[in-house]
């Protein structure tokens, strides 16, 4: 009996390179280009059978360093617009952008993504090829807007999109940013004097050999087992975080519970609740007006939202939709909009203007955004500078009590 035969092993991906040449051609004129290849000897010989004489390949190196943020992808979207609008044909585009870009991580990609389009990829295929910068909202406008031939119009729409994605995640950010910083801190300075000052007190007062007032016992008793566990405490936090943070990124279950969560909290959760569905209008404005059918724009609209909540109700959103149900119909079934968007986005079915109306729904949602963060903001100074008073405050006048005490009894 044979034996069965030992499995073949995966063929390695062969790697390429960006080779820079230069050489002469049949009329001897000195010319320069670059070409990707596996090899300098490929390149050699792809050039030697075009007629050219070759002086001198050197591989292209890019400085490490850097990463790909969506904000470069957004100034690229607009810039790759805008020089197409002027007639700059695409490669060229991509070669001024990419060369002249400060980020390196970034002129790489650029780079890659026309060699891509050199070798006959369509643009939209060149950018699939990165998900991790190009999601699929992106490809499918792109693709949209090749297939349609308005390339340009729709990269601008895009560049907008992105735009304001940007703008709206930015206000969301600095509301959170400077409570959590002053949360950080606060706890930061708190262990500092629990641990290192309150002991030197703690000595002090032993030599009194009198009754301390119950506060200070009380920040003593606190301190003292901050001083025992230190380690246990900053073990435990950290821990915590890893572990919450681990289990969020892997698990739909987790990621729901905690963006309900958020949407619940006070002060907090309207200003993202109303970020959430501003995206979400934004996003499908914009698919809609490309073209793209709306059961299939439902479908990236769910992840741009950036919300669980929100992505699950568009899933249900869209079965409903594919059905046959109209996307008024289906919105009020999720119960997750209030009643202008519904009536807005029903005005807009009825006008044949949905695009628009869902537009005009982004900008009221934006500017309410805007609003809510500028007022947050006022009012949270008094908020954490009240709570950091009564936190360091109150252990202030605890440890000074018995000092006070011993001042009035002489």
């Amino acid at each position: 009996m044979a034996m069965a035969a030992k499995p073949a092993r995966r063929t390695q991906e062969i790697k390429e390179y960006t080779f820079l040449w230069t050489g002469k051609n049949k009329a001897g004129k000195l010319i320069r280009g670059e070409q990707r290849a596996t090899s300098e000897a490929v390149v050699n010989a792809t050039l030697r059978r075009q007629g050219v004489v070759v002086t001198k390949i050197s591989k292209q190196t890019f400085r490490r360093g850097g990463k790909v943020s969506e904000k470069d992808i957004a100034l690229f979207t607009r810039q790759l617009a805008t020089m197409m609008k002027a007639g700059v044909p695409l490669l060229q585009t991509f070669d001024i952008v990419g060369r002249g870009h400060a980020n390196p991580a970034v002129g790489k990609l650029l780079l890659d993504i026309k060699a891509d389009v050199e070798t006959g990829s369509s643009l939209s295929q060149a950018f699939r090829k990165f998900p991790l910068h190009f999601d699929q909202l992106y490809c499918n406008l792109v693709a949209a807007g090749e297939q349609a031939g308005i390339l340009e119009t729709l990269l601008e729409r895009l560049a907008t999109y992105k735009e304001k994605m940007l703008a709206i995640k930015s206000k969301i950010k600095s509301a959170l940013f400077y409570p959590t910083a002053v949360i950080v801190v606060a706890f930061i300075i708190t262990a500092v004097i629990m641990i290192f000052v309150i002991p030197a007190f703690k000595q002090v007062f032993t030599s009194f050999g009198a009754d301390l007032p119950a506060p200070t016992l009380l920040v003593i008793a606190i301190s003292d087992y901050f001083v025992a566990y230190w380690w246990a405490i900053f073990g435990a936090i950290g821990g915590g975080l890893f572990a919450f943070f681990y289990t969020w990124k892997r698990s739909e279950a987790m990621q729901f519970a905690i963006d309900r969560l958020f949407l619940r909290l006070p002060l907090f959760g309207d200003i993202i609740r109303k970020a959430v569905m501003a995206r979400w209008a934004r996003t499908l404005s914009t698919m809609f007006a490309a073209g793209v059918p709306l059961v299939e724009s439902l479908e990236s609209v769910g992840g741009a939202a950036g919300n669980y909540v929100y992505k699950t109700g568009t899933r249900q959103i869209q079965g409903e939709v594919s059905t046959g149900t109209s996307l008024t119909s289906a919105m009020q079934n999720s119960e997750l909009f209030p009643n202008m968007v519904v009536q807005m986005v029903a005005i807009g079915e009825e006008s044949g203007a949905l695009d628009a109306m869902l537009g005009k729904v982004a900008d009221f949602f934006e500017q309410e955004v805007d609003d809510a963060v500028e007022a947050l903001s006022s009012l949270m100074e008094p908020i954490i500078m009240v709570v950091l008073g009564v936190l360091i405050g109150g252990m202030v006048i605890a440890m000074y009590l018995p000092i006070f005490k011993l001042g009035a009894v002489v």
